[in-house]
Order: structure tokens, then C-alpha cells, then sequence
């Protein structure tokens, strides 16, 4: 996958309905799906696609416990944070010029 490629799939998952959200959420640190659902207010199906998707992307890294029952925990990952914080200064800039 080409550089201009991935970055346009990155910039799509994260404008996509929840992106944004999920990982704000996951500022906060490790997160479980049903955390995410309650803070976000997404569908859980809406809410596992783009989660699917953000980890294929290298945004978010998802960690399963062997446990009983199984506990999934979903973090940003140096990619995800750097992205997230490259945003927010963006979000900053357009406010100053609105």
C-alpha cells in the first residue's frame, strides 16, 4: 500500500461515524468494547466495524485476556496518539479562524 493510499485510509476511518470518538475515548486509556459503546453512544455493530478497522489501520492495538469470561482491551497505539494530537492541533487551528 502506497504512502498516499494509507494516509487516505487512515483520514477515512477516522471522519467515518465513531472514529473520531473512539479514539478520544481511548485517550483515557485501555478501554473495553463495552466502555467504548457507553461513552460513544454507536451501535455495537457500528462500533466493531470501525474498531476492526482502526486496528488494521495501526491506530488502536486490541489485547484479548484468557479469561472467563474473555475480556478484550483496545488502547491507542504511538501511531494512533501521534494522529490523535495531530488532529487536535488542526481542530485548534480552524477554531482560531472560524
Amino acid at each position: 500500500m502506497g504512502h498516499d493510499t494509507r494516509t487516505r485510509e487512515i483520514l477515512r476511518a477516522v471522519s467515518r461515524q465513531a472514529g473520531w470518538e473512539i479514539l478520544l475515548a481511548l485517550r483515557q486509556g485501555p478501554t473495553r468494547f463495552s466502555e467504548l459503546e457507553e461513552g460513544t453512544q454507536v451501535s455495537p455493530r457500528t462500533l466493531s466495524e470501525r474498531l476492526r478497522e482502526l486496528v488494521e489501520l495501526g491506530l488502536v492495538g486490541r489485547r484479548a485476556f484468557a479469561e472467563v469470561p474473555p475480556r478484550v482491551e483496545y488502547t491507542l497505539t504511538p501511531l494512533g496518539l501521534k494522529l490523535l494530537e495531530a488532529l487536535e492541533g488542526l481542530e485548534s487551528l480552524l477554531e482560531e479562524h472560524a
